[in-house]
């Protein structure tokens, strides 16, 4: 009784202190904007740049200390400029390696394939046997969601297409993603998979999804209490649901949901007020009620990015958990 009290007098706190820290900062983003709408965006801009610095320079907590090779190819070109991906190699040298397609975070607005954190998943993932390919995309702040989802699908063409030059199986894929990541996995595999092609879920053996959301009005939720994603979905999705309520659920992953979906492991913390813990939970339930074969991994007081953020044992239990879920389907 006295550790369920202790409990919620720190939920308590945690949400206090969070509506403390958002008035505060709403009230300084609103005062400078009535003085000057250009430096009152531009408060807001660093705000987002150092949360993001924040989350992105973290690594696992249980990363290995050895060099891994890794190769930088061109997948698809716009224009003038390239989309690139990187795939890095386990050490252990042979003909062929299953693969993980490994999609970072930021809202779809941010980010980048070799940032710290995303770096750590991949040295992380080559130590226990997968080549791994982590791949940018375009941003939602000039691009809509349908442009990101390309993205994603000629990133994997590309992969599958020069598969035994790049020495990885076509037919051992995992797609895994974090956060916004997670979101185009989920998306991939549901839309795909509903729509029975066989052609572009051909070696798709799995999902991994890491605190990413089911369905994009959750991230609108009262349940979601973070600024910087309110106005990445918002900017990425081109409006608010009210107006742009078809796309919303067109590109939720758990509106796709069928018998025909891969065997998925969804990972989430309890206390994510970024991407609410419900979102998951939604989607375990959808999951099961097609007899889908699932996995939800929690960590009982993880926030977003919590592997990035805690080194406890809980945590290093689910990575080790994601990596034997992943070599049981390969």
């Amino acid at each position: 009784m006295k550790r369920e009290k202790i409990g919620e007098k720190r939920k308590e706190l945690k949400k206090s202190v969070f509506i403390v820290n958002r008035l505060y900062l709403w009230v300084i983003f609103l005062s400078l904007s009535i003085a000057d709408l250009t430096l009152g965006m531009f408060s807001l801009l660093v705000y987002f740049f150092i949360y993001l610095l924040h989350i992105f320079t973290k690594k696992l907590p249980i990363e290995t200390a050895d060099d891994f090779r890794y190769i930088t190819k061109v997948y698809k070109r716009i224009e003038d400029d390239g989309l690139k991906l990187d795939i890095w190699y386990p050490n252990n040298i042979k003909d062929e390696y299953p693969l993980v397609v490994f999609a970072h975070g930021g809202g779809w607005i941010s980010g980048f394939r070799n940032q710290p954190n995303n770096i750590s998943w991949c040295k992380y993932l080559a130590s226990k046997g997968f080549a791994t390919a982590s791949i940018d995309y375009r941003f939602g702040l000039k691009n809509n969601m349908q442009d990101i989802l390309s993205d994603y699908s000629d990133a994997l063409i590309f992969l599958k297409n020069h598969a035994k030059e790049l020495r990885i199986c076509p037919q051992n894929i995992i797609l895994m993603g974090l956060s916004a990541g997670g979101h185009l996995s989920l998306l991939y595999a549901a839309y795909y998979s509903y729509r029975q092609d066989r052609e572009h879920m051909e070696g798709i053996q799995g999902v991994v999804a890491y605190y990413a959301p089911s369905h994009l009005e959750d991230l609108l939720s009262t349940e979601s209490r973070s600024l910087f994603t309110r106005f990445a979905t918002v900017k990425t999705m081109k409006g608010h649901p009210k107006k742009q309520g078809a796309d919303y659920r067109y590109y939720s992953p758990i509106e796709w949901i069928s018998k025909y979906m891969p065997p998925t492991l969804l990972v989430h913390g309890k206390e994510d007020t970024t991407v609410p813990f419900s979102s998951a939970t939604n989607l375990a339930k959808k999951l099961k009620e097609y007899a889908v074969s699932y996995r939800l991994l929690v960590h009982p007081s993880g926030e977003h990015c919590f592997e990035m953020s805690s080194k406890d044992f809980q945590t290093v239990r689910i990575l080790n958990s994601t990596i034997k879920w992943m070599k049981e389907r390969i």
